[in-house]
């Protein structure tokens, strides 16, 4: 609410200072928001000149300025992420190919019968979920979704970060042990959620891509983490 009160003139401001075009269409809360985001990513370009300003990057950057108010708080948030998330943008793509092949193996581990269907397509190597793993499923989910995900996640990674993985106690108290890779599960599970359709429907990776770019605003995220976590129960040694 507090953010949703901002004044045109204040929004018209701080839009022009950072040189944000075509805006008259737009709420004066939107217009604030969207001239943060290029003020933030700007910023982080500078930051990071190696990875500098990649398509993407907003998704990542909307969740947090929507809970973040102060800029400047926001910009280091960010930076903590993409500590995590900036291999995914670059150039040589090493660090989105290891997480596609994950995915991969989860679903060869899981469902042979899927897997060689994809073979036979030769969509095996799961390029396409490649927006999914690049933005976090910003894009097949909403905003709240968005934050259940992302908090879930993160839960886990501070899990391991805190020892919680390696200790007996922690095992047996939780369904499943906490993993870095929780994303690409959820990733994996969201495919086999579609197994039936992907094999009797679909004979190309183009129209499998589809069905995955069309999956937003359709999506259960507490059954895709239900399902997720289940993947790592039974797989996590393996893979």
């Amino acid at each position: 609410p507090s953010q949703a009160s901002v004044s045109e003139v204040k929004a018209r401001r701080l839009a022009e200072s950072v040189g944000l075009k075509d805006y008259d269409h737009l709420e004066p809360c939107r217009i604030y928001h969207a001239a943060r985001l290029v003020a933030i990513l700007e910023a982080y370009s500078l930051y990071d000149s190696e990875i500098g300003y990649c398509q993407g990057m907003s998704d990542l950057l909307s969740p947090i300025i929507s809970v973040v108010e102060e800029d400047h708080e926001a910009f280091w948030c960010f930076v903590g992420f993409m500590r995590k998330a900036r291999h995914n943008f670059r150039l040589d793509e090493v660090g989105i190919r290891r997480q596609l092949n994950i995915v991969s193996k989860i679903i060869k581990c899981k469902d042979s019968h899927l897997y060689r269907h994809l073979e036979k397509l030769q969509a095996e190597d799961c390029f396409f979920v490649y927006r999914m793993v690049v933005v976090l499923f910003r894009r097949e989910l909403n905003f709240e979704q968005t934050l259940c995900l992302w908090e879930v996640m993160w839960a886990d990674q501070a899990a391991i970060r805190a020892g919680i993985a390696k200790s007996a106690w922690g095992r047996l108290r939780m369904r499943a042990p906490p993993t870095e890779d929780l994303l690409l599960y959820a990733i994996a599970a969201c495919v086999l959620q579609r197994r039936k359709l992907i094999i009797e429907k679909y004979s190309s990776m183009d129209e499998i891509m589809r069905e995955c770019n069309s999956m937003a605003g359709n999506l259960d995220v507490w059954k895709l983490l239900d399902d997720a976590h289940d993947l790592v129960v039974n797989l996590h040694d393996k893979i």
